[in-house]
């Protein structure tokens, strides 16, 4: 009889020879009219096979181009109990899951501890270049191997290998086979429309996710687990604040905004308020700003109300007063390290210019953006501002204070500018300041926000 045969082609398996008794038990295949063969996605790979071997069907696989491959970590460093509690659970779960831990709880020196257990070869997933060349250079420092690099103009692979999802996403279909072991660091980024391809174009049988906050919006986390295995651990900022996180308070400042921006904002308030009731676009809907977006196109009315709308936000992000609290809460922490987060680059800018600080954002160049964070780090620098690209990945250890001046709706967001300052040190006491335009939407959005966990209990 012959033997039923695997392969990889392109991010997919091409089965050749299935007996029809089996056929029904194996999860996604579909006929290819094309190539007169069965296909499935990639990363079906490991349950294809468990069937098979369940059936006692024999098989050849020329599909996976891995072996196993001794990963010796260099430095001898204990686990926390909730770190070697995570581990256990993803071992339960069958080597796959996600494991969600705060930032600056040490998920990858998991993520290390699994690489040497795993003994597979692995690549790493990551959402940004900085991200790519800061786990380069721990995997280089734990297991003194050369690191491939796959992102940012590079295209180096190896038995260990950190890539961008973005490039992933790309070139995954040509090397899918070669890895083990998949890690999908800020694993919530994975089932965005075009991110999910890095994971379905792999055959890597043993998974691992790594987040602080595996909830989406778009309740897509359930195409994570589906990709990834489910949420096998988790653990709140509280159960570690003071233990292996700093101990941290939030304060919320409701700020009145001066008279004239008052009256400019209910201004523009009432424009884009109007237009919503007069096109009937309801806000709160799956796709209200994409209706808003294409109908305030239409007409002179609908531009202005979009104007209106921009309006309005940045004076409820960037009043006048809450400048004047920005520097209040600095000359308050003198000789603290403190982040300042803002919504978006204009406001980033403006106050780097209002108080001379440097200021990061995805505008910024490599150099420059290397020597602030390294001048932060020393000590050079004592404040940064920033819009957006420090809130997840970029480790800064030193900083023990966070102030948002203005952020987005998403929970994730604040948790994950909260976990900026978290980084343990002897100590150290972290506290983050919200500052929210009362009367403004501001205030609603908040609200909403302080339902998640890391603000109970904490004033």
């Amino acid at each position: 009889m012959t033997p039923l045969k695997i392969d990889f082609d392109k991010g997919t398996l091409i089965l050749q020879n299935v007996p029809d008794e089996i056929e029904s038990q194996l999860p996604d295949i579909l006929w290819d009219e094309r190539t007169l063969t069965y296909r499935a996605p990639a990363y079906r790979y490991r349950h294809i096979v468990s069937q098979l071997l369940a059936h006692n069907i024999h098989y050849e696989d020329t599909a996976r181009q891995f072996t196993i491959k001794h990963f010796d970590n260099q430095k001898t460093v204990s686990p926390y109990p909730y770190q070697s509690e995570a581990i256990d659970a993803w071992h339960a779960n069958g080597k796959r899951g996600v494991i969600s831990l705060p930032t600056g709880a040490g998920k990858t020196f998991i993520a290390i501890l699994l690489i040497a257990d795993t003994q597979r070869p692995t690549l790493v997933h990551v959402p940004t270049i900085d991200l790519m060349h800061q786990w380069s250079d721990v995997l280089k420092e734990h297991f003194g191997k050369e690191v491939g690099l796959y992102g940012g103009g590079q295209h180096e692979l190896h038995d260990l290998t950190v890539t961008t999802y973005q490039s992933a996403v790309m070139h995954a279909p040509h090397y899918g086979n070669r890895f083990g072991f998949a890690i999908f660091d800020e694993c919530h980024h994975l089932p965005g429309d075009q991110y999910q391809y890095a994971a379905i174009s792999s055959i890597a049988p043993f998974r691992l996710g790594l987040t602080a906050t595996p909830e989406r919006v778009d309740g897509k986390e359930r195409r994570l687990y589906a990709l990834v295995g489910d949420c096998c651990y988790e653990a709140k900022v509280q159960e570690l604040s003071g233990k292996t996180l700093s101990p941290y308070r939030v304060v919320t400042i409701a700020v009145d905004m001066k008279d004239t921006e008052r009256i400019q904002y209910e201004a523009a308030r009432r424009t884009y308020l109007n237009f919503l009731k007069q096109a009937r676009i309801n806000m709160g809907a799956p796709k209200g700003w994409q209706t808003f977006l294409w109908k305030s196109s239409q007409s002179e009315a609908g531009r202005t109300a979009f104007k209106a709308y921009l309006t309005q936000k940045q004076l409820s992000f960037a009043s006048t007063t809450k400048q004047e609290w920005v520097w209040k809460l600095i000359q308050r922490h003198r000789g603290d390290r403190i982040i300042i987060f803002t919504q978006d680059n204009d406001t980033a800018y403006q106050l780097g210019r209002h108080f001379i600080l440097p200021v990061l954002t995805h505008q910024t160049k490599p150099k420059e953006r290397n020597s602030f964070l390294n001048g932060f780090r020393d000590g050079t620098y004592s404040i940064l501002v920033t819009s957006k690209v420090l809130n997840e990945g970029v480790d800064v250890p030193e900083a023990n204070v966070a102030i948002i001046v203005s952020g987005s709706g998403s929970v994730r967001e604040h948790v994950q500018r909260l976990g900026r300052i978290l980084r343990k040190r002897e100590g150290k006491q972290a506290v983050l300041y919200e500052l929210i335009s009362k009367r403004t939407s501001e205030q609603f959005v908040n609200k909403r926000r302080r339902q998640h966990h890391a603000y109970q209990s904490k004033s």
